[in-house]
């Protein structure tokens, strides 16, 4: 027996290459696989277990479709590459997330998914609420706003806006995220799975939230439609409005959807109203559109009964699991609000310990500076001891000083008022001297007066003699020795003793002025050897008293010098 035989054959496979809205995965999948397989492979791997919110799509020509779970991948439209390329999304959407939407996992997927609409403006988004938006986005990324980690700028890389919003008005993106960082500060203590929550719960209340749009022709005339699917029901839009639709049919209202080729008929509820017809030129399309339309209804159905055991389950699952995490949070927070305490309470202690050894270092220092002072006054004070001593010394010879200037203050008083007195005696002489100078002056002035008066008489007399004794002479030998008579020399005897008198009284006359100025002479100089002797004692009682008392000349009074002015 050939051990060959028993080996079994095995069986073919091929790659299939999966992509959620954080993740990239690669299986290899058996030849005869079916859609389901493949599915409920990727919902254990990421651990979904609220499956019929979604499904793998994939590319078809231009338009995409959703692998059916009931028949073999390989079977369907795939494209034929290696490995084959899947999209796990979100297929329908619910009409309440907050409600719906249990497992964490199942938010997360659909948040991405959202998001991933609004931005690339699948979903029309107001500013304002994309701002809002933006923020609950990065509350869920980088947790609670610390303004020491999250600096200015730190949102540059992120993508939170649509491109439509940043074009309409003209801000900058500092402002942008000046905007978003004041929102996202307010919703601090928020955890990701609740601000992913709330994100959804913004957004369900988009006009295009959840809507699966479907180009439509109403007749024949090709009148062209948008159709809408969503969770509610089936709206009809016109071609450029995708927001608000012109007819709506909920599925409350709907009695039958059929579908024929490419015409699908709504029937209402109500009898009475109209049936309504449209076209889809594409068969790939319409067979979309009627799974679309399917999927909804049925979870439109199923949202009004009673949960399954499954369901409710999984809600009680979610509901502990979200009270433990709950728990683990507030736990979390008070051991982060202790750490945060303990941290700043380490601060303190580091900042106490630094403070207190700055303050050791500054009194170490201070007592090394202290001990320089010591050091130093103590010198000053041996210094001090010795210039108090030399001090001591130095009062006792200015006190002997000042008693031997006190003496000599009263001497130099005396002999002060001594000087003043024979100042006052000087002063007077010389005053007398002058007066008496002046009164010689006069009088000399009128003897040289008298005495140029006598000399011109005498030179009268002599020219007046001279020319009587030439008149005398010349008439004597003209009367040849006649006899004189008596009469003639009486008359000459008498002319001489006239000329002879006058000769004795100028002599006399002179006689007496010349001793007068011999007297006067004789007296001045008696006055000047008077003056000198006073000027020089005056001068030595200058000298000795600016020896004493160098400021008592200052003193003087001004007579003085007007006195020696009166001498000069």
């Amino acid at each position: 027996m050939s051990i060959l035989g028993l080996k079994k054959k095995q069986p073919k496979t091929f790659k299939v290459k999966v992509m959620t809205m954080d993740a990239e995965m690669e299986f290899s999948c058996e030849v005869k696989w079916k859609g389901k397989d493949l599915f409920d492979l990727v919902c254990r791997t990421i651990g979904l277990r609220e499956t019929w919110f979604f499904g793998l799509r994939y590319m078809v020509k231009d338009t995409y479709a959703w692998l059916k779970p009931d028949k073999r991948v390989l079977d369907q439209d795939v494209p034929k590459d290696s490995p084959i390329t899947f999209h796990f999304l979100a297929k329908f959407f619910p009409e309440k997330v907050e409600d719906e939407l249990v497992q964490e996992i199942t938010q997360h997927l659909f948040f991405l998914q959202v998001k991933k609409q609004i931005l690339d403006e699948e979903i029309f988004c107001s500013p304002e609420a994309s701002v809002l938006l933006a923020s609950y986005a990065v509350q869920a990324k980088y947790g609670d706003y610390d303004p020491n980690f999250h600096k200015p700028g730190f949102l540059a890389q992120d993508e939170l806006l649509p491109k439509r919003v940043l074009m309409q008005y003209q801000m900058t993106p500092d402002m942008w995220e000046e905007k978003i960082t004041a929102w996202y500060a307010e919703h601090r203590g928020i955890a990701r799975d609740e601000a992913e929550m709330e994100y959804l719960k913004i957004a369900q209340d988009l006009d295009m939230y959840g809507v699966s749009y479907f180009s439509i022709t109403q007749n024949k005339r090709d009148t062209e439609l948008l159709l809408g699917v969503d969770a509610q029901g089936l709206h009809i839009y016109s071609p450029n409005s995708k927001l608000n639709p012109n007819k709506s049919f909920p599925w409350s209202g709907i009695r039958n959807i059929s579908y024929s080729e490419k015409e699908f008929t709504i029937k209402p509820l109500e009898k009475k109203k109209d049936v309504f017809k449209f076209y889809s030129s594409q068969l790939r399309v319409n067979k979309l559109i009627l799974q679309l339309c399917i999927g909804n209804h049925d979870l439109f159905m199923r949202r009004r009964k009673v949960d399954s055991i499954e369901v409710q389950q999984m809600k009680a699952q979610a509901k502990e699991e979200k009270a433990r995490k709950k728990m683990e949070r507030q736990i979390l927070a008070r051991e982060k609000q202790m750490r945060e305490d303990a941290e700043r309470a380490k601060e303190e202690m580091e900042r106490r310990l630094f403070q207190l050894q700055d303050e050791a270092r500054m009194a170490n220092e201070a007592l090394l500076r202290s001990e320089e002072t010591a050091d130093l006054l103590a010198e000053k004070a041996q210094i001090a001891e010795e210039e108090a001593k030399l001090l001591a010394h130095k009062a006792a010879e200015a006190e002997q000083e000042r008693q031997r200037l006190e003496v000599a203050a009263i001497k130099t008083k005396e002999e002060k008022r001594l000087m003043e007195q024979k100042m006052r005696e000087a002063e007077q002489l010389a005053v007398k001297l002058v007066e008496q100078s002046e009164r010689r002056s006069k009088e000399a002035d009128h003897l040289k007066q008298d005495l140029n008066e006598a000399k011109d008489a005498e030179r009268r007399a002599k020219q007046k003699l001279l020319e009587i004794s030439k008149t005398t002479y010349q008439a004597a030998p003209a009367c040849a020795g006649p006899p004189v008579s008596p009469d003639s020399d009486a008359s000459a005897d008498g002319s001489f003793l006239r000329m002879d008198f006058k000769d004795s009284d100028m002599k006399r006359l002179s006689m007496e002025i010349e001793r007068e100025r011999l007297e006067y002479m004789e007296r001045s100089k008696h006055l000047q050897d008077q003056l000198k002797e006073l000027k020089s004692e005056i001068e030595s009682l200058k000298l000795e008293e600016q020896q004493q008392h160098p400021n008592l000349c200052e003193k003087m009074p001004s007579k003085m010098s007007f006195f020696f002015r009166g001498l000069k």
